[in-house]
């Protein structure tokens, strides 16, 4: 996984009127937490946020004042509305260092053939993996299942360096079988004219 690199600037005004001044300068107020460290309040360029957020997990180098300090996104607020970033809690890594994240789940292959549905469970799976190697997704295959099949968390294939680090007998994906609606009778038909 790239290093996306930030510039950030450390706030000193707080409240709802500095926060709404500095969202109005297109920046967006940040936290950097973790390690023992007193948590440190900061402000980002917003647009380049936004761009770095896409990937999920992203690792972000960030500069403040000098100094350099590596972080994951652990909590991202936007405008329900707007769609915009609102704040973000950053989570001090280092390099080598482990970390839970949660990573998407994609499926590739058909199920076997008739009325079946496949159900997600879960949309993530939590691992624990370094973090200057967060996977982004793992892929499962579905290819023939039926209805009653499941694929529980432990039957996911990880890429290599992730663990497990949730409940490993959670099911993740399961198959069901579609319902069908049955057609109304005659009679029922002609007792509503």
């Amino acid at each position: 996984m790239a290093e996306i690199k930030l510039a950030a600037e450390v706030r000193t005004e707080f409240g709802k009127g500095a926060a709404r001044r500095t969202r109005r300068a297109n920046l967006v107020p940040a936290v950097v937490y973790g390690h023992g460290a007193e948590p440190v309040h900061i402000t980002l360029p917003g647009h380049d946020l936004l761009l770095a957020l896409r990937t999920a997990n992203v690792l972000i180098g960030l500069e403040i004042d000098g100094k350099s300090a590596l972080v994951i996104p652990k909590a991202v607020q936007r405008n329900a509305i707007k769609g915009t970033i609102e704040h973000v809690d950053l989570l001090t890594v280092t390099r080598g260092e482990k970390v839970e994240v949660e990573i998407a789940v994609h499926v590739e292959g058909e199920l076997a053939p008739g009325g079946n549905l496949l159900e997600y469970v879960q949309n993530t799976l939590l691992v624990e993996a370094e973090a200057t190697h967060i996977p982004e997704s793992v892929t499962v295959s579905v290819a023939g299942l039926d209805a009653g099949d499941s694929i529980l968390a432990k039957d996911i294939p990880l890429p290599s360096g992730s663990v497990l680090a949730g409940d490993e007998d959670a099911v993740v994906l399961q198959v069901v079988s579609a319902q069908v609606e049955e057609a109304p009778s005659e009679e029922a038909e002609g007792t509503e004219a």
